[in-house]
């Protein structure tokens, strides 16, 4: 899984944490049901964005149906989304994730310098941006823009003398199309260019936080990175990010929304959050080494990992860590070992009865005032 919003437990009323999970295990099932268990391996934490702006607008919530025991519920079940946001959502996520693939290959990063790899991964994402294709006509939704994303992107690589907002700009623009289709699945096309709006803030951010957190290892290896190409310093970065979490928490606050505390909680508190995370880590590292030239290069490996090997070992490890939703890591993952605790900030918690261990219960949910209805506490 992959993406910027990632919220747990500890920094979520558990209310809204369950929601979170409802289109999650939606999109992941949605992509298993319509396209085979492989599909699985696009679930991600952005994508799900679409499903919860679908319900967010329409009057009645979204259906759920039960799903069975999964590892990520401790092998529980639990009442999971099931409408067409998720669809789209799923859509979505393959589409964009097909262009992700293919943009590796073009690149030739890591196991993809294999011919073999890159041939067998040209051809996954080929199948799945086709079937992204047919999910999307279903639903009257035109995927021309996300199709053509991975293609500008391509070109922009390609072009020397650009700034960061035009290489940023396809991805806000297939964002902007994903986030901009939810409002006529929801009956409320008002919506729909504030939503477009929030989508090219939310797409532009995306990417710009992924180029912050590759830097070093984009250095390491020469990859391509906007950052470096664009000339552009971590603290110019950081004023990009700042503009777009405000264009995005601008655009939220405008929106029509029938239940807006979900939305608010991800596209706002976590993303902010994210943000934060990302540039904190990036300027600690440079201030572990304030005399080095350049951005920061990469944290310290944990002795405890293994090299990765590549190749289809790698990929087929990869595939089972997403199919057991993160339960299993192999040896060379970095996130083996750590815990939730090391990835989250729980900074001021007292453990506050059943508010996910956070005692700042309204800032859990990003709404002042929301009363944080199942949190337990009388904030």
């Amino acid at each position: 899984m992959f993406g910027i919003v990632r919220p747990c437990r500890h920094g979520m009323c558990g209310g809204l944490f369950k929601e979170w999970m409802a289109h999650l295990c939606g999109l992941c099932l949605a992509l298993r049901d319509e396209h085979g268990h492989a599909a699985r391996l696009v679930t991600n934490y952005d994508g799900l964005l679409v499903s919860v702006l679908t319900e967010a607008q329409t009057t009645t919530p979204a259906a759920r149906r039960r799903a069975g025991a999964c590892a990520l519920r401790g092998f529980k079940g639990a009442d999971v989304a099931e409408a067409e946001g998720v669809r789209l959502a799923a859509a979505v996520s393959l589409i964009l994730a097909a262009g992700k693939v293919a943009d590796h290959v073009a690149d030739g990063d890591g196991a993809y310098a294999r011919r073999p790899v890159a041939l067998v991964a040209g051809k996954v994402a080929a199948r799945w941006s086709a079937a992204g294709t047919r999910t999307a006509g279903d639903l009257g939704f035109v995927p021309e823009p996300l199709l053509r994303a991975a293609e500008a992107q391509t070109r922009l690589e390609g072009t020397p003398g650009l700034g960061l907002p035009a290489l940023t700009a396809p991805t806000g623009e297939a964002v902007a199309a994903a986030f901009g289709h939810t409002a006529l699945l929801a009956g409320k096309p008002h919506n729909r260019e504030t939503l477009m709006e929030a989508g090219r803030h939310f797409g532009r951010l995306a990417h710009l936080l992924d180029a912050v957190e590759d830097l070093a290892a984009d250095r390491a290896t020469g990859a391509y990175n906007p950052l470096t190409a664009s000339g552009t310093d971590l603290a110019a970065a950081r004023r990009h990010a700042d503009d777009a979490l405000l264009g995005l928490e601008l655009a939220v606050a405008d929106l029509d929304l029938e239940r807006r505390t979900l939305v608010r909680a991800l596209l706002v508190k976590e993303t902010r959050r994210s943000a934060d995370r990302v540039f904190a880590l990036a300027d600690r590292e440079r201030q572990e080494d304030p005399g080095a030239p350049g951005p920061p290069e990469a944290p310290p490996r944990d002795p405890r990992l293994k090299p990765d090997p590549g190749g289809l070992l790698s990929m087929a490890c990869a595939a089972m860590a997403c199919c057991t939703c993160g339960l299993y890591r192999p040896p060379w993952d970095e996130e083996r070992y750590r815990s939730c605790w090391d990835r989250c900030d729980c900074s001021g918690c007292d453990a506050c009865s059943n508010c996910g261990n956070c005692c700042d219960c309204c800032s859990c949910c990003g709404d002042d005032g929301c009363g944080c209805d199942g949190c337990g506490c009388d904030c």
